[in-house]
């Protein structure tokens, strides 16, 4: 598992592993989604990754059906661990998503990323607007000021933003919807790390804009503000992501 945040609080360097089991699925993880360890590829053997991973057999088979779960091998006998294609990969995994931080620029992906994050919260934003709690509300504004008060640190700037897309997704009502939350929080991730790289110019004050914006819309109970906001955020993302390629 990966815990929502974890990623943005690691823009300054990979996160540390909890314990072995989750090394072990991080570093051969990280592999396959970055091209290390190339599709179609058949992985080291037991013997070899035990070594490589100063790790006991049992960890290790315990990661490998973590990642088979996960889409990313398929154990076949008398062959071995295949890495398998991305169509099987389960992209909606937070961890899996995760791992494309690292990987090369794609344009194809990216924009794969903001067609489904644009679908989704779309409608936990109308949903939110018409089942918005006062509670809801006052977390959203806590999270508002909290990037107020950040002056301009990105890691602390992302997490807020990205408890207000928490928030909002978990105000729609609709389990499936919080679903989104780990492609806001790689998208997020992906938008401050060309702010790391080429400087944040107006991006920080715009996103706080637009997140306001937002917030005032749900508490209004106004629909169509609140997509024309949840649209604005959005733009202001991508277009940041894309000028990582």
């Amino acid at each position: 598992m990966i815990e929502a945040g974890s990623l943005i609080r690691s823009l300054s360097g990979r996160p540390a592993a909890r314990n072995f089991h989750t090394f072990v699925i991080n570093e051969i993880g990280h592999g396959i989604v970055t091209g290390k360890f190339p599709v179609g590829s058949i992985l080291a053997s037991d013997a070899v990754m035990m070594e490589t991973y100063g790790v006991s057999r049992t960890v290790l088979r315990e990661a490998l059906k973590t990642l088979e779960a996960k889409g990313l091998v398929e154990a076949r006998p008398k062959v071995g661990t295949r890495v398998s294609p991305p169509s099987r990969w389960s992209f909606f995994d937070p961890q899996v998503l995760s791992w494309h931080f690292y990987a090369r620029p794609d344009r194809q992906f990216y924009q794969s990323l903001f067609d489904v994050r644009r679908a989704l919260e779309t409608r936990a934003a109308t949903l939110a607007t018409q089942r918005r709690t006062a509670e809801n509300i006052r977390v959203m504004k806590y999270w508002l000021h909290q990037m107020e008060s950040v002056a301009g640190d990105l890691e602390n700037h992302g997490i807020a933003a990205l408890e207000i897309h928490r928030t909002i997704a978990e105000t729609s009502g609709n389990a499936l919807l919080r679903s989104v939350t780990g492609i806001v929080e790689l998208t997020l991730a992906l938008a401050l790390k060309h702010c790391q790289q080429g400087g944040a110019d107006d991006y920080l004050a715009a996103t706080h804009g637009a997140l306001t914006r937002l917030v005032t819309a749900i508490g209004n109970a106004d629909g169509a503000e609140a997509t024309a906001a949840v649209a604005a955020v959005i733009d202001l993302d991508e277009a940041r992501v894309l000028l990582l390629l």
